[in-house]
This record gives structure tokens, C-alpha cells and sequence, in this order.
């Protein structure tokens, strides 16, 4: 089992003096991905055409009534650690972006929730034309090695939050609703959402061999901890 400690730093004004406590976590999970050091993960690359966000202001859905927060706030373009966030009830629940017409998508950001370190388990993302997702419907990430929400084991890995957020490439699925999975995480038995971010384009019909390709530029929020 890999386990990962990390210590989260509270400061607490008291009278004139400012005292700090240490919140350590114990994250523990047999799925994690290795320690990357303050490495960035590899840049994305896609062409140059397909680096438009598309998801900005899309109305979103969900599995369940959400216990806090608003649905809109996953499209809204704010994602600072204390900005507003969705949180939807335990188990396995999600939440869809309609981007109105059909779209070729080449990346997704997903920013949970990064206020305390911790690991959302069975992050799912799936793309289709089909609202109800039940014809054509294609996973473009999962990290749920064991199948526990029973749409099929991933070979992803799964990560701890951060400001970072969590991008991956998807390279040319084209569909109208993406929907996005997770089944609580190492924190809370809840999950949350503070913005999720999708990249791509109007469908093409054959991309041109000498477009170039770009990295993908995703606009990061504050570290909490500077």
C-alpha cells in the first residue's frame, strides 16, 4: 500500500502573537501516482486551433441535489482555493457540462477541492453526444483501479489535490456533454468542485499536417501556501 504524509499549516492570531499548528494527513491509497517533487506533470500538447476554453459559462448537472453551493459555480472561471465550490453527497456522484453543440475536445482541467491535501477517489471523466450517456459514450480518464463504481476498472493513477488542479490530454474525442466522476475522497465523504476547465474546438473534418502544435496554457490559481 503506498502511503503519502502530508502536513497541512494553520495559522491562528491569539492576542498579539501568531501561533502555528500543524495538520498532518495521512493520505493512504494503493492507486496514487509517484511523488513528483514540485515537478510539473509534461506539458500538453495540442494544435494551435484547439486551445480555445469551452466550457466557460456551460450550464452543468448533476447525480444528486447538491448539500452546498451552486452548480454554475464549476463553469463560473473561479477557481482560488477560497473561491465558491459544489459539493454533492457521498458515494459515487457527478456532474455533466453541456457545451451546447458537439465539440472536438483535447483537454480537460478538473480543480475538486485543494483547501486541505487529499485524494479523490474515482475521478471518471466520460464524453458523448448522448445527455443520458447511454449510446456512445466514450471514458477518456479513470482512475478506478478497482472498479468500485462500477463503470469499468482505469489504468489512471490517482493524485493529491492541489492548485495545480488535475489536466489531461483527451486528443480529439468529439462530443456535446462531458461528465465528470468522483466517489468522496481521503478528506471528506463528500465531493467537491471548484472548477473545471475544457479546451478544444469546432469539430474539423481532417486536421491540416502542418498545423502546429502548442503547449496548452491552463491559468493556475494562487498556491495557498506562498
Amino acid at each position: 500500500m503506498r502511503t503519502s504524509h502530508v502536513v497541512n499549516i494553520a495559522l491562528v492570531i491569539v492576542g498579539f502573537s501568531v501561533q502555528v499548528f500543524a495538520r498532518p494527513m495521512d493520505i493512504r491509497s494503493p492507486n496514487l501516482e509517484p511523488a513528483r517533487n514540485g515537478k510539473p506533470r509534461p506539458p500538453i500538447v495540442v494544435p494551435v486551433s484547439a486551445t480555445n476554453l469551452l466550457s466557460l459559462g456551460c450550464g452543468v448537472t448533476s447525480s444528486a441535489v447538491p448539500l452546498l453551493g451552486e452548480l454554475s459555480y464549476v463553469t463560473d472561471g473561479s477557481k482560488e482555493h477560497d473561491d465558491p465550490y459544489v459539493e454533492l453527497p457521498g458515494g459515487s456522484q457527478w456532474v455533466q457540462i453541456d457545451l451546447g453543440q458537439t465539440q472536438e475536445v483535447w483537454a480537460v482541467c478538473i480543480w475538486h477541492w485543494y483547501e486541505y491535501a487529499c485524494v479523490y477517489h474515482d475521478v471518471i471523466c466520460q464524453i458523448s453526444n448522448d445527455r443520458d450517456f447511454i449510446d456512445g459514450v466514450a471514458t477518456v480518464f479513470n482512475n478506478d483501479h478497482d472498479n468500485s463504481s462500477r463503470l469499468g476498472a482505469g489504468a489512471d493513477k490517482e493524485y493529491i489535490e492541489t492548485n495545480e488542479g488535475r489536466t489531461f490530454a483527451i486528443k480529439d474525442v468529439k462530443g456535446r456533454y462531458l461528465r465528470f466522476y468522483s466517489r468522496e475522497n481521503t478528506e471528506k465523504a463528500t465531493s467537491r468542485y471548484t472548477e473545471i476547465e475544457v479546451f478544444g474546438r469546432r469539430p474539423v473534418q481532417s486536421q491540416p499536417a502542418d498545423e502546429p502544435l502548442v503547449p496548452l496554457k491552463v491559468e493556475l490559481p494562487k498556491p495557498i501556501f506562498m
